[in-house]
Protein backbone atom coordinates (compact mmCIF):
# COMPACT_ATOMS: atom_id res chain seq x y z
CA UNK A 1 0.00 0.00 0.00
CA UNK A 2 0.73 3.33 -0.60
CA UNK A 3 1.17 4.17 3.24
CA UNK A 4 3.64 1.49 3.62
CA UNK A 5 6.81 2.84 5.91
CA UNK A 6 5.39 6.31 6.41
CA UNK A 7 3.06 7.83 9.05
CA UNK A 8 -0.58 7.76 9.18
CA UNK A 9 -2.81 10.33 10.56
CA UNK A 10 -5.94 9.34 11.54
CA UNK A 11 -9.04 9.31 13.92
CA UNK A 12 -8.14 7.89 17.76
CA UNK A 13 -10.66 8.34 20.87
CA UNK A 14 -8.42 9.38 23.60
CA UNK A 15 -8.84 9.03 27.01
CA UNK A 16 -7.20 11.90 28.79
CA UNK A 17 -7.88 11.45 32.19
CA UNK A 18 -9.77 8.78 33.92
CA UNK A 19 -13.99 8.40 33.88
CA UNK A 20 -13.91 11.41 31.32
CA UNK A 21 -15.52 10.84 28.27
CA UNK A 22 -13.16 10.06 25.14
CA UNK A 23 -12.15 12.87 22.89
CA UNK A 24 -11.85 12.46 19.40
CA UNK A 25 -8.26 13.74 18.47
CA UNK A 26 -6.01 13.26 14.89
CA UNK A 27 -3.19 11.19 16.04
CA UNK A 28 -0.13 10.15 14.66
CA UNK A 29 1.04 6.40 14.25
CA UNK A 30 3.81 5.20 12.78
CA UNK A 31 5.27 2.06 10.54
CA UNK A 32 4.82 -1.15 12.45
CA UNK A 33 8.39 -2.28 14.02
CA UNK A 34 9.95 -5.84 14.19
CA UNK A 35 7.28 -8.65 14.58
CA UNK A 36 4.52 -5.85 14.18
CA UNK A 37 1.13 -4.98 11.93
CA UNK A 38 -0.08 -2.00 11.46
CA UNK A 39 -4.18 -2.74 10.77
CA UNK A 40 -6.98 -0.45 9.69
CA UNK A 41 -9.71 -1.04 12.21
CA UNK A 42 -12.85 -0.52 10.36
CA UNK A 43 -15.19 -2.57 13.43
CA UNK A 44 -14.43 -2.14 17.06
CA UNK A 45 -16.58 -3.02 20.44
CA UNK A 46 -16.62 -2.22 24.03
CA UNK A 47 -15.54 -4.16 26.45
CA UNK A 48 -16.28 -3.98 30.27
CA UNK A 49 -12.50 -4.29 30.40
CA UNK A 50 -12.16 -1.29 28.59
CA UNK A 51 -14.62 0.64 30.82
CA UNK A 52 -12.84 -0.35 34.03
CA UNK A 53 -9.60 0.73 33.41
CA UNK A 54 -11.18 3.95 32.10
CA UNK A 55 -12.56 4.61 35.39
CA UNK A 56 -9.19 3.93 36.70
CA UNK A 57 -10.51 2.07 40.19
CA UNK A 58 -7.90 -0.19 41.98
CA UNK A 59 -5.44 -0.09 39.61
CA UNK A 60 -2.57 2.17 38.34
CA UNK A 61 -3.99 5.28 36.27
CA UNK A 62 -2.16 5.21 32.43
CA UNK A 63 -3.42 8.33 30.36
CA UNK A 64 -3.20 9.31 27.91
CA UNK A 65 -4.43 6.08 26.05
CA UNK A 66 -6.12 4.34 23.76
CA UNK A 67 -8.57 2.19 24.88
CA UNK A 68 -10.31 -0.97 22.96
CA UNK A 69 -9.65 -4.57 22.36
CA UNK A 70 -12.47 -6.56 20.71
CA UNK A 71 -11.98 -5.26 16.95
CA UNK A 72 -11.86 -6.86 13.27
CA UNK A 73 -9.83 -4.61 10.40
CA UNK A 74 -7.80 -5.52 7.59
CA UNK A 75 -3.59 -5.29 7.24
CA UNK A 76 -2.04 -2.27 5.97
CA UNK A 77 1.25 -3.14 6.64
CA UNK A 78 3.59 -5.57 8.13
CA UNK A 79 7.37 -5.26 9.54
CA UNK A 80 10.19 -6.91 9.30
CA UNK A 81 10.01 -10.69 10.57
CA UNK A 82 6.44 -10.77 10.25
CA UNK A 83 5.81 -14.05 7.52
CA UNK A 84 2.29 -15.45 8.31
CA UNK A 85 0.19 -11.56 7.50
CA UNK A 86 0.37 -9.67 4.67
CA UNK A 87 -1.32 -6.46 3.51
CA UNK A 88 -4.97 -7.06 2.92
CA UNK A 89 -5.38 -9.69 5.67
CA UNK A 90 -8.23 -9.69 7.37
CA UNK A 91 -7.95 -9.93 11.07
CA UNK A 92 -8.75 -9.89 14.75
CA UNK A 93 -6.86 -8.13 16.71
CA UNK A 94 -6.21 -10.13 20.81
CA UNK A 95 -5.52 -9.14 23.75
CA UNK A 96 -3.24 -11.17 24.49
CA UNK A 97 -1.06 -13.42 22.33
CA UNK A 98 0.53 -16.72 21.12
CA UNK A 99 4.43 -16.20 20.35
CA UNK A 100 4.32 -19.72 18.69
CA UNK A 101 7.65 -20.86 21.05
CA UNK A 102 7.42 -20.30 24.55
CA UNK A 103 6.63 -24.03 26.78
CA UNK A 104 2.81 -22.37 27.15
CA UNK A 105 2.55 -22.02 23.21
CA UNK A 106 4.13 -25.57 22.57
CA UNK A 107 1.65 -26.83 25.35
CA UNK A 108 -1.32 -28.60 24.19
CA UNK A 109 -3.31 -27.73 27.43
CA UNK A 110 -2.15 -23.98 27.69
CA UNK A 111 -2.77 -20.76 25.92
CA UNK A 112 -0.96 -18.89 28.56
CA UNK A 113 2.20 -17.47 26.37
CA UNK A 114 4.77 -16.17 28.28
CA UNK A 115 5.73 -13.62 25.56
CA UNK A 116 1.97 -11.91 24.65
CA UNK A 117 0.41 -12.48 27.81
CA UNK A 118 -2.30 -10.17 29.45
CA UNK A 119 -0.69 -7.06 30.46
CA UNK A 120 -2.59 -3.98 31.33
CA UNK A 121 0.36 -1.90 32.59
CA UNK A 122 2.07 -1.39 29.55
CA UNK A 123 1.65 1.60 27.68
CA UNK A 124 4.35 0.53 24.67
CA UNK A 125 5.18 -1.93 22.81
CA UNK A 126 7.42 -4.95 23.58
CA UNK A 127 9.97 -4.51 21.27
CA UNK A 128 11.15 -1.34 22.22
CA UNK A 129 8.96 -0.17 25.11
CA UNK A 130 7.80 3.19 22.84
CA UNK A 131 4.55 4.27 21.53
CA UNK A 132 3.59 4.24 17.82
CA UNK A 133 0.60 6.88 18.67
CA UNK A 134 1.57 10.23 19.19
CA UNK A 135 -0.11 14.20 19.52
CA UNK A 136 2.52 16.68 18.34
CA UNK A 137 4.89 14.51 19.15
CA UNK A 138 3.54 13.71 22.39
CA UNK A 139 3.63 9.42 23.06
CA UNK A 140 0.27 8.28 23.39
CA UNK A 141 0.22 4.81 25.86
CA UNK A 142 -1.19 1.70 24.26
CA UNK A 143 -3.58 -0.65 25.89
CA UNK A 144 -3.48 -4.54 25.90
CA UNK A 145 -1.35 -4.25 22.85
CA UNK A 146 -4.36 -3.55 20.69
CA UNK A 147 -5.87 -0.26 20.94
CA UNK A 148 -8.59 -0.43 18.45
CA UNK A 149 -10.61 3.03 19.33
CA UNK A 150 -8.57 4.06 16.46
CA UNK A 151 -8.67 4.20 12.56
CA UNK A 152 -4.85 2.60 12.91
CA UNK A 153 -3.52 0.55 15.13
CA UNK A 154 -0.17 -1.35 15.43
CA UNK A 155 -0.31 -4.59 16.90
CA UNK A 156 2.53 -7.35 17.60
CA UNK A 157 2.01 -10.17 15.16
CA UNK A 158 1.68 -12.90 17.92
CA UNK A 159 -2.08 -11.30 18.77
CA UNK A 160 -3.11 -10.81 15.34
CA UNK A 161 -5.79 -13.91 14.02
CA UNK A 162 -5.77 -13.83 10.15
CA UNK A 163 -9.62 -15.08 9.53
CA UNK A 164 -11.71 -15.98 6.92
CA UNK A 165 -12.04 -12.79 4.60
CA UNK A 166 -15.36 -13.70 4.03
CA UNK A 167 -16.85 -13.34 7.70
CA UNK A 168 -18.54 -10.11 8.29
CA UNK A 169 -15.92 -8.11 10.62
CA UNK A 170 -19.17 -6.20 12.37
CA UNK A 171 -20.22 -9.48 13.99
CA UNK A 172 -16.86 -11.55 14.50
CA UNK A 173 -15.15 -8.64 15.77
CA UNK A 174 -16.84 -9.93 19.26
CA UNK A 175 -14.71 -12.95 19.10
CA UNK A 176 -11.80 -11.53 20.08
CA UNK A 177 -12.15 -11.36 23.84
CA UNK A 178 -16.07 -11.31 25.94
CA UNK A 179 -17.50 -13.90 23.66
CA UNK A 180 -14.63 -16.28 23.19
CA UNK A 181 -13.64 -16.18 27.06
CA UNK A 182 -17.54 -16.95 27.80
CA UNK A 183 -17.55 -19.96 25.17
CA UNK A 184 -14.66 -21.60 25.67
CA UNK A 185 -15.14 -21.39 29.19
CA UNK A 186 -18.32 -23.71 28.72
CA UNK A 187 -16.58 -25.48 25.83
CA UNK A 188 -12.73 -26.37 26.17
CA UNK A 189 -12.74 -26.54 30.33
CA UNK A 190 -16.57 -27.05 31.65
CA UNK A 191 -17.09 -29.58 28.96
CA UNK A 192 -21.00 -30.40 29.56
CA UNK A 193 -21.78 -33.84 27.71
CA UNK A 194 -25.51 -33.76 26.00
CA UNK A 195 -28.35 -33.48 28.04
CA UNK A 196 -26.37 -32.57 31.66
CA UNK A 197 -27.24 -29.31 33.80
CA UNK A 198 -25.16 -26.38 33.90
CA UNK A 199 -25.40 -23.28 35.83
CA UNK A 200 -23.91 -19.89 34.54
CA UNK A 201 -23.28 -17.79 37.44
CA UNK A 202 -23.87 -14.12 36.31
CA UNK A 203 -25.78 -12.82 32.89
CA UNK A 204 -23.27 -10.64 31.67
CA UNK A 205 -21.53 -10.63 28.25
CA UNK A 206 -19.38 -13.47 29.32
CA UNK A 207 -22.08 -14.98 31.39
CA UNK A 208 -24.70 -15.23 28.09
CA UNK A 209 -21.24 -16.19 25.68
CA UNK A 210 -20.95 -19.57 28.35
CA UNK A 211 -24.64 -20.20 28.18
CA UNK A 212 -24.10 -20.20 24.11
CA UNK A 213 -21.70 -22.93 24.74
CA UNK A 214 -23.93 -24.57 26.85
CA UNK A 215 -26.31 -24.33 24.26
CA UNK A 216 -24.48 -25.91 21.30
CA UNK A 217 -22.83 -28.51 23.69
CA UNK A 218 -26.77 -29.68 24.31
CA UNK A 219 -27.01 -28.86 27.53
CA UNK A 220 -30.51 -30.25 29.15
CA UNK A 221 -31.04 -27.72 31.87
CA UNK A 222 -29.22 -24.14 31.80
CA UNK A 223 -29.57 -22.09 34.74
CA UNK A 224 -28.66 -18.88 35.00
CA UNK A 225 -27.43 -17.47 38.36
CA UNK A 226 -27.68 -13.27 38.62
CA UNK A 227 -28.98 -10.60 40.96
CA UNK A 228 -30.83 -8.11 37.80
CA UNK A 229 -33.75 -9.89 37.05
CA UNK A 230 -33.91 -7.70 33.93
CA UNK A 231 -31.72 -9.93 32.82
CA UNK A 232 -33.31 -13.10 32.70
CA UNK A 233 -35.80 -12.53 29.80
CA UNK A 234 -32.89 -11.75 27.71
CA UNK A 235 -30.72 -15.03 28.80
CA UNK A 236 -33.63 -17.41 27.05
CA UNK A 237 -32.64 -16.24 23.67
CA UNK A 238 -28.95 -17.68 24.97
CA UNK A 239 -30.44 -21.53 25.90
CA UNK A 240 -30.73 -20.46 29.79
CA UNK A 241 -33.96 -22.78 30.92
CA UNK A 242 -34.32 -21.55 34.58
CA UNK A 243 -33.21 -18.78 36.70
CA UNK A 244 -32.21 -18.35 40.24
CA UNK A 245 -32.24 -14.85 41.91
CA UNK A 246 -30.30 -15.12 45.33
CA UNK A 247 -31.78 -11.98 46.61
CA UNK A 248 -35.34 -13.93 46.56
CA UNK A 249 -33.84 -16.78 48.66
CA UNK A 250 -32.96 -17.12 52.41
CA UNK A 251 -30.76 -20.00 52.39
CA UNK A 252 -27.24 -20.33 49.93
CA UNK A 253 -27.67 -20.62 46.50
CA UNK A 254 -25.95 -23.71 46.18
CA UNK A 255 -28.55 -24.90 48.74
CA UNK A 256 -31.18 -23.67 46.30
CA UNK A 257 -29.39 -25.21 43.17
CA UNK A 258 -28.78 -28.76 44.97
CA UNK A 259 -32.08 -28.85 45.75
CA UNK A 260 -33.11 -27.82 42.06
CA UNK A 261 -30.91 -30.55 40.66
CA UNK A 262 -30.93 -33.79 42.60
CA UNK A 263 -27.83 -32.92 43.92
CA UNK A 264 -25.96 -30.42 42.17
CA UNK A 265 -25.31 -29.17 38.68
CA UNK A 266 -22.94 -31.36 36.83
CA UNK A 267 -21.15 -28.13 35.55
CA UNK A 268 -20.80 -24.25 36.80
CA UNK A 269 -19.20 -21.47 35.03
CA UNK A 270 -18.79 -18.47 37.51
CA UNK A 271 -18.37 -15.26 34.78
CA UNK A 272 -18.61 -12.13 37.72
CA UNK A 273 -15.71 -12.19 40.08
CA UNK A 274 -17.19 -12.10 43.01
CA UNK A 275 -15.72 -14.31 45.63
CA UNK A 276 -19.02 -15.60 47.27
CA UNK A 277 -20.23 -16.53 43.43
CA UNK A 278 -16.99 -18.39 42.97
CA UNK A 279 -17.61 -20.16 46.17
CA UNK A 280 -21.21 -20.83 45.41
CA UNK A 281 -20.32 -22.32 42.09
CA UNK A 282 -18.01 -24.53 42.82
CA UNK A 283 -20.29 -25.83 45.97
CA UNK A 284 -23.36 -26.44 43.67
CA UNK A 285 -21.77 -29.23 41.44
CA UNK A 286 -22.64 -32.52 42.61
CA UNK A 287 -20.46 -34.84 44.05
CA UNK A 288 -18.43 -37.40 42.70
CA UNK A 289 -18.25 -35.47 38.96
CA UNK A 290 -19.38 -32.09 38.70
CA UNK A 291 -16.55 -29.11 37.65
CA UNK A 292 -16.95 -25.83 38.50
CA UNK A 293 -15.15 -23.06 36.08
CA UNK A 294 -14.28 -19.72 36.96
CA UNK A 295 -13.84 -17.00 34.73
CA UNK A 296 -14.40 -13.82 36.68
CA UNK A 297 -11.38 -11.67 38.05
CA UNK A 298 -11.31 -11.50 41.73
CA UNK A 299 -10.35 -8.53 43.74
CA UNK A 300 -6.33 -8.58 44.52
CA UNK A 301 -7.14 -9.73 48.07
CA UNK A 302 -9.95 -11.83 48.05
CA UNK A 303 -9.56 -15.54 49.14
CA UNK A 304 -11.27 -18.84 48.07
CA UNK A 305 -12.66 -20.30 51.44
CA UNK A 306 -14.19 -23.92 50.92
CA UNK A 307 -13.86 -26.87 53.04
CA UNK A 308 -11.17 -29.27 51.99
CA UNK A 309 -14.24 -32.50 51.68
CA UNK A 310 -16.13 -30.34 48.60
CA UNK A 311 -13.05 -31.51 46.61
CA UNK A 312 -12.25 -34.71 48.53
CA UNK A 313 -16.04 -35.53 47.45
CA UNK A 314 -14.62 -35.40 43.95
CA UNK A 315 -15.88 -32.33 42.54
CA UNK A 316 -13.24 -30.07 40.49
CA UNK A 317 -12.22 -26.84 40.50
CA UNK A 318 -10.76 -25.38 36.96
CA UNK A 319 -10.08 -22.03 35.77
CA UNK A 320 -9.33 -20.17 32.30
CA UNK A 321 -8.17 -17.91 30.61
CA UNK A 322 -9.51 -16.25 27.61
CA UNK A 323 -11.45 -19.79 27.06
CA UNK A 324 -8.19 -22.01 26.94
CA UNK A 325 -8.07 -20.25 23.56
CA UNK A 326 -4.92 -19.97 21.70
CA UNK A 327 -5.22 -16.52 19.41
CA UNK A 328 -3.53 -17.41 16.19
CA UNK A 329 -4.04 -21.02 16.48
CA UNK A 330 -7.96 -21.23 17.67
CA UNK A 331 -9.46 -18.16 17.18
CA UNK A 332 -10.11 -18.56 12.70
CA UNK A 333 -11.78 -21.62 13.76
CA UNK A 334 -14.45 -20.21 16.52
CA UNK A 335 -14.93 -17.55 13.61
CA UNK A 336 -15.61 -20.42 11.32
CA UNK A 337 -18.68 -21.97 13.81
CA UNK A 338 -20.44 -18.75 13.49
CA UNK A 339 -19.55 -19.39 9.16
CA UNK A 340 -21.64 -22.59 9.39
CA UNK A 341 -24.46 -21.39 11.56
CA UNK A 342 -23.38 -23.24 14.72
CA UNK A 343 -22.48 -19.94 16.86
CA UNK A 344 -25.22 -17.05 16.93
CA UNK A 345 -23.08 -13.99 17.01
CA UNK A 346 -26.18 -11.33 16.24
CA UNK A 347 -27.85 -11.43 19.05
CA UNK A 348 -25.40 -10.20 21.23
CA UNK A 349 -25.26 -7.27 19.49
CA UNK A 350 -27.46 -4.58 20.63
CA UNK A 351 -26.39 -1.26 20.01
CA UNK A 352 -24.11 0.45 17.04
CA UNK A 353 -22.83 3.78 16.66
CA UNK A 354 -20.65 5.64 14.64
CA UNK A 355 -17.12 6.36 15.50
CA UNK A 356 -17.70 9.95 16.15
CA UNK A 357 -20.55 8.95 18.99
CA UNK A 358 -17.91 6.29 20.82
CA UNK A 359 -19.03 7.51 24.16
CA UNK A 360 -22.93 6.14 24.01
CA UNK A 361 -20.95 2.99 24.06
CA UNK A 362 -19.68 3.67 27.21
CA UNK A 363 -23.15 4.84 28.48
CA UNK A 364 -25.11 2.11 27.29
CA UNK A 365 -22.62 -0.62 29.48
CA UNK A 366 -22.45 2.15 32.53
CA UNK A 367 -26.29 1.62 32.38
CA UNK A 368 -26.70 -2.23 32.31
CA UNK A 369 -28.38 -1.33 28.62
CA UNK A 370 -26.19 -3.17 25.95
CA UNK A 371 -24.51 -6.64 25.98
CA UNK A 372 -22.23 -5.33 22.94
CA UNK A 373 -22.38 -2.47 21.14
CA UNK A 374 -20.53 -2.24 17.71
CA UNK A 375 -18.59 1.02 16.47
CA UNK A 376 -18.63 1.45 13.25
CA UNK A 377 -15.25 3.09 12.29
CA UNK A 378 -15.91 4.83 9.14
CA UNK A 379 -18.92 6.34 10.50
Amino acid sequence: MSTTGQIIRCKAAVAWEAGKPLVMEEVEVAPPQNHEVRIKILFTSLCHTDVYFWEAKGQTPLFPRIFGHEAGGIVESVGEGVTDLQPGDHVLPIFTGECGDCRHCHSEESNMCDLLRINTERGGMIHDGESRFSINGKPIHHFLGTSTFSEYTVVHSGQVAKINPDAPLDKVCIVSCGLSTGLGATLNVAKPKKGQSVAIFGLGAVGLAAAEGARIAGAGRIIGVDLNPKRFEEAKKFGVTEFVNPKEHDKPVQQVIAEMTDGGVDRSVECTGSIQAMIQAFECVHDGWGVAVLVGVPSKDDAFKTHPMNLLNERTLKGTFFGNYKPKTDIPGVVEKYMNKELELEKFITHTVPFSEINKAFDYMLKGESIRCIITMGA
